[in-house]
């Protein structure tokens, strides 16, 4: 929630932020430095309060919320000691790196805790505290925000400040209500298949009608702000910034996010309502990294956010008990579902591999009979076969009635 707020409060919200920058540094420094010294990563976040409650950048700030920068910083270096062996091992494709400092005289965002906010239900605002120091210096003891009407105050978990494209929003973190879980048949499945103008194609076992989630929409908006940065950076020097840059940044952030909700929603919605339990989508971990389809294909690509939607599509399977599969998806374009062809894993294709059909077009594709059918639910379709034995599935119900047209009716609720 954007925060709207005099000028004054404006710039105490900018010199928190400032605040909470160099207290990050501070916390980084000491625990980079323990590690060069001792090389051990000590991420114990008590240690570092201690080291700490005596620092004027955390002395500025109320003391649950200046502990909370510290246990932030602390988490960062204990996941980097997590993915150390994961990497040893073979289980990351790339080492991982001590967490680094922040940009100087940059702005970080902070966190209050429930336990230190208060509510006054006639204003309808919420308190938020500031540090003893800070009341010394300025003669402040707190700024208040607005509290959203769609959200009960004892629901609140945390409530974060966070500096973003020129302005301050106030991010509430919430308990999540109960959901009453269906029992979902596992061995009805639904495989994706991840693209561009074809966002998610989408083919259940079930026999039923494919559908295509419609990334045009996306791809417009996104090619929009593209054009409008070109034209507003045109003839300026390298980092120029402005309020109409923060402005249009913004929206598109809103907007992309709005529509992985709603695209991962609308996939849920459906496995829901037809008894579908398990979700298979197609996946190549680092697909992005070094990809070479020409400039422009490779900005479509890349700038398209089908990570975050696999990410928050995972996150909602979860919460309403269907089983979410990741796996590889080599080969699924090539090969031809329909007359049988074996999809290997990458780097395991036989030699001598040739499939079966070939894609004729952008969007068809024609199998050894010269049977037409759409090439991305095809490539969906051969998804399956990857996890098949794994997971029990059955694929008699594939048919050429399948995957020979995909139906978009769904995706019409889908819109920014």
């Amino acid at each position: 929630m954007l925060i709207k707020l005099d000028q004054l409060d404006i710039n105490v919200l900018e010199f928190l932020a400032e605040q909470s920058n160099k207290l990050r540094n501070c916390a980084i420094y000491l625990l980079r430095q323990a590690y060069f010294t001792f090389g051990e990563i000590l991420d114990n976040q008590f240690d570092l309060h201690a080291e700490l409650k005596t620092n004027p950048h955390y002395q500025i700030f109320y003391s649950q919320a200046a502990q909370q920068i510290c246990t932030e910083v602390a988490e960062s270096f204990r996941s980097y000691k997590e993915l150390l062996p994961m990497w040893y091992s073979g289980e990351l494709k790339n080492k991982p790196k001590l967490p680094k400092y922040r940009k100087k005289n940059g702005l970080a965002g902070w966190t209050y805790p429930k336990q230190s906010l208060s509510f006054d239900i006639e204003t309808g605002l919420i308190r938020l505290p500031l540090g003893n120091s800070f009341k010394v210096e300025f003669g402040m003891d707190s700024l208040y925000v607005q509290m959203p009407h769609n959200i009960k105050f004892e629901h609140i978990k945390e409530l974060r400040i966070l500096p973003r494209n020129r302005s301050f929003y106030a991010e509430f973190v919430c308990a999540h209500p109960d959901i009453v879980k269906i029992e979902l048949d596992q061995k009805r499945a639904l495989a994706i298949d991840p693209g561009v103008n074809n966002w998610l194609s989408c083919v259940p076992n079930t026999g039923d009608n494919s559908f295509i989630v419609d990334g045009f929409k996306l791809k417009s908006l996104t090619q929009w702000y593209n054009k409008q940065v070109g034209i507003i950076k045109e003839g300026k020097p390298q980092g120029f910034w402005n309020d109409r840059l923060a402005q249009i940044t913004e929206r598109k952030y809103r907007q992309v996010k709005d529509a992985v909700n709603k695209a991962a929603r609308l996939i849920v919605n459906y496995c829901l309502k037809n008894n579908i339990g398990t979700v298979v989508m197609g996946w190549n971990q680092g697909n992005k990294d070094g990809i070479e389809t020409g400039k422009v294909n490779n900005q479509k690509i890349v700038q398209t956010p089908t990570a975050r939607l696999k990410k928050r599509l995972g996150e909602l399977c979860s919460e309403h008990g269907i089983n979410f599969v990741e796996t590889e998806e080599s080969y699924t374009s090539k090969a031809s579902f329909l007359d049988g062809d074996s999809v290997p894993k990458y780097g395991e294709k036989p030699n001598g591999y040739k499939p079966s059909g070939t894609r004729i077009t952008r969007g068809q594709y024609k199998t050894a009979s010269g049977q037409i059918v759409n090439a991305d639910t095809q490539a969906a379709a051969n998804i399956l076969p990857k996890v098949e034995a794994q997971l029990g599935l059955s694929l008699v119900k594939v048919c050429r009635a399948v995957l020979k047209k995909a139906y978009t009716d769904l995706s019409v609720e889908y819109q920014i």
